[in-house]
């Protein structure tokens, strides 16, 4: 294949404390990144810095020459660019020449070679209209020809900006989204009242996502802060902006495919992840002896997945809250437990057991609280070999559904005719409790059989069982699951798990 003909192209790059801060090219490629020319001289910079001649700035240089040597080199300067610098230079001495003229009210003169002042803003290069340009069009695309795979190539630019603290992070993720507020199908799609498709929503996701990390960086200042929660409120107030709840359509959905059910949910991704190794290595600033990286790590994710929090209204976001909760706890299950995280899992459960409001353990939740089975089967496995006790105090708790208990009557029901103002049960918008009710079950048989040999836990359980599980087709699995763990092969039968068998099946 025949090669490009060789073009030679002027690059300028102005740099301010160790950044990028402008470039310019004559290539006239236009993109997001900087084109392979800028690349260029930049790798040539930093590989070759003693080619680069470093000068002192132009001011500097301009003081030292006396008046016949400024005359020469402004001629000079002159001639050889005359035809893009003539007018200019006129102009310019004319206003110098007249006392009235505004350029005589300003003290000194400018050096773009001098750099920035060190109180001023100083961040990476980047081409605002090119981004904009970018997203706009990826978006008009409508998810095809990669368009999707380009965006969530945009969002990990951020990602890798904010992990760089590059304050172009949030300025970049500005832009995008307001070609996402921009997007003509949002109206679309409001006035037809449709719900936008999933591949869609995802990237909401994703940027609502990043806006998070922005706005809880430690490293941010409060202005900056105060600024991004006025823009947020800015955007929320759109009438097109999507609910983060989701569609409120009236189909029950199909969650087989979103949702892993039964015991296999997580297998009442882990081979593919156990090659990974995770380290201690030693924070900054302790705020206990032998704390580090990691531990900090767990701890946020354990509070994370124990705090009470109320089901969202929307079909999507309540897959999103399932999904969410079995994907931080498959990363969890990547990291091997030392005596160290043991001590974390521990004061975490107490923390929870014990806590007000805040926590999905404690002992009064809100009748829409998010169940917290999944966690807890978790919790379980993880804290039984070490505190049996704690393991199953923390699984009991977890086992209630109050969504499914019955309402309180209303009125005085001493009265004949005011026993028919009861209000049945309001079953609530709940479109996975299918998948929350197979995850109960799960707990349960997870706790049938640690109990096995135990005739007081085994009792407990069954009392567990019996109060919270109002599904027949699961107490029907339940008294199979027991009939299995009582009668394995390899020792005799259990008699008390046999009579739980009997007590699940007959109810």
């Amino acid at each position: 294949m025949q090669s490009e003909p060789e073009t030679v192209c002027n690059v300028a790059i102005s740099f301010d404390r160790c950044k990028i801060t402008s470039v310019t090219c004559s290539c006239g490629n236009k993109d997001i990144f900087y084109c392979a020319h800028v690349v260029a001289l930049s790798l040539y910079r930093i590989r070759k810095p003693d080619q680069v001649k470093l000068h002192l700035p132009i001011s500097e240089t301009l003081f030292q020459m006396n008046r016949d040597q400024l005359q020469k080199f402004v001629q000079y300067l002159i001639t050889v660019h005359h035809t893009e610098v003539l007018p200019t230079a006129q102009k310019l001495a004319d206003e110098i020449l007249s006392q009235n003229s505004e350029i005589n009210q300003v003290h000194g003169a400018p050096d773009p070679t001098a750099g920035a002042s060190i109180d001023d803003e100083n961040c990476w290069h980047l081409d605002e209209e090119q981004v904009q340009e970018q997203v706009k069009l990826f978006l008009s695309q409508g998810g095809y020809h990669g368009s999707g795979k380009q965006l969530n190539l945009l969002f990990a630019k951020v990602r890798e900006m904010l992990k760089m603290r590059d304050s172009n992070g949030a300025r970049m993720l500005t832009l995008i989204t307001e070609q996402f507020m921009a997007d003509p199908r949002l109206s679309l799609w409001t006035q037809q009242g449709t719900a936008m498709t999933d591949k869609y929503r995802q990237l909401w996701d994703e940027l609502g996502a990043l806006w998070m990390c922005i706005v809880l960086n430690p490293h941010c200042k409060l202005e900056q802060k105060v600024s991004w929660l006025t823009q947020l409120k800015k955007w929320n107030g759109v009438d097109v902006c999507p609910w983060e709840d989701g569609n409120h359509g009236n189909e029950l959905p199909n969650l087989t495919n979103a949702l892993p059910q039964g015991a296999n949910a997580n297998q009442e991704n882990m081979g593919q992840c156990k090659s990974r190794e995770y380290q201690h290595l030693p924070a900054h600033k302790l705020l206990e002896e032998g704390e580090s990286y990691l531990t900090l790590a767990v701890e946020v994710a354990l509070i994370g997945l124990g705090q009470q929090r109320i089901m969202p209204d929307g079909l999507y976001a309540q897959e999103k809250v399932c999904r969410n909760e079995e994907q931080l706890i498959s990363k969890l299950q990547e990291i091997e437990l030392d005596d160290t995280l043991v001590k974390i899992f521990r004061k975490q459960a107490v923390f929870l057991l014990e806590a007000g409001p805040y926590s999905g353990l404690g002992e009064v939740i809100h009748r829409d609280s998010v169940p917290m089975h999944t966690f807890a089967k978790y919790l379980f496995t993880c804290l039984l070999p070490h505190d049996a006790e704690l393991a199953f105090k923390s699984a009991l708790r977890a086992m209630r559904l109050l969504v499914l208990e019955s309402m309180a009557p209303l009125g005085d029901t001493s009265r004949p005719h005011h026993i028919a103002s009861v209000v049945p049960n309001r079953y609530p918008r709940w479109f996975t409790l299918s998948h929350i009710e197979s995850q109960q079950c799960e707990l349960a048989s997870t706790m049938l059989t640690a109990a096995k040999g135990d005739v007081q836990r085994l009792e407990t359980v069954l009392e567990s069982i019996q109060k919270n599980i109002h599904s027949s087709s699961h107490i029907f699995k339940l008294a199979q699951d027991a009939f299995k763990i009582a009668t394995l092969m390899d020792s005799l039968p259990d008699i008390t798990l046999l009579k739980v068998s009997l007590e699940l099946g007959l109810q």
